[in-house]
């Protein structure tokens, strides 16, 4: 992970699974970020309480490792958020957005229904959206302060976590779980990843959508016929490929190691 050094790192969905184990392990670094900020809806539930506080409590400053409430299906939850983070920044800009936040509904698409959909995309795809634009001063304040040539997500990027389910081209598991809410708001996060590379490239913001692989979470186990990586493993991998993510690769949608998935 030498390439991959981040002043500041705000992630979604941090009180569990992937979001939880990317904390640990960012805190884990060496040179681990000055800034954390591990977010969730409920920071003082089970997973936040006996993971991200502990993560806290190892990172050598205390004092810039924020656990804070952030709902991402609520935009006043966000700009809240965004109002509190800005003022620990100091006048700093935010380097890495770590969009991770996500639901699913187990459903066919017998079963499905609107409210499952409409709850899904609201989280899944509104949330990130929201995100973008809500810290968009701060990535570009570290964009433009920056030293660093071309892009990276040292310097200041979006990381949309996606997934293969929402690949049009390779449907993938479609036997073990057909869950149409949550392959279509991945499909639809794809394309928003897309549109906001487009609009932030003038301001070298990274925009990466990142499918994390099957790994051993709580919506990773559904897939009962697949062997899934282990979490720790899994953050491992995808903290190398962040390292090595460039401008070659804004607007795509990749596997945990970097390599493109189509769409």
């Amino acid at each position: 992970m030498e390439g991959l050094n981040p002043r500041s790192v705000l992630v979604t969905g941090s009180n569990r699974g992937i979001g939880l184990e990317l904390v640990k392990q960012l805190v884990g670094k060496r040179d681990p970020p000055e800034w954390i900020f591990a977010t969730c809806r409920d920071p003082e539930g089970p997973g936040a309480k006996q993971g991200c506080f502990l993560a806290r409590d190892l990172h050598p400053l205390k004092k810039t490792f924020l656990v804070s409430v952030l709902d991402t299906s609520d935009p006043s939850s966000i700009n809240a958020a965004a109002v509190k983070i800005t003022g620990c920044l100091h006048g700093a800009g935010l380097n890495l957005l770590f969009n991770n936040a996500g639901i699913v509904k187990p459903s066919s698409l017998e079963s499905e229904t609107p409210e499952n959909m409409l709850e899904v995309y609201n989280t899944n795809v509104v949330g990130p959206m929201v995100m973008g634009q809500v810290f968009l001063p701060l990535l570009r304040k570290a964009s433009k302060e920056s030293l660093l040539k071309g892009m990276s997500c040292s310097k200041a990027a979006i990381i949309n976590v996606s997934s293969d389910c929402g690949s049009i081209t390779n449907i993938m598991a479609w036997d073990i779980g057909q869950i149409p809410n949550y392959r279509c708001s991945k499909t639809a996060l794809n394309m928003l990843n897309r549109c906001q590379s487009l609009q932030y490239a003038q301001d070298e913001i990274l925009c990466v959508a990142l499918h994390p692989g099957w790994l051993q979470t709580d919506m990773g186990n559904e897939c009962k016929t697949v062997t899934p990586t282990t979490v720790e493993d899994g953050v491992q991998n995808i903290l190398k490929t962040l390292a090595r993510l460039s401008e070659k690769e804004t607007g795509t949608f990749v596997n945990w190691d970097g390599k493109p998935l189509p769409w």
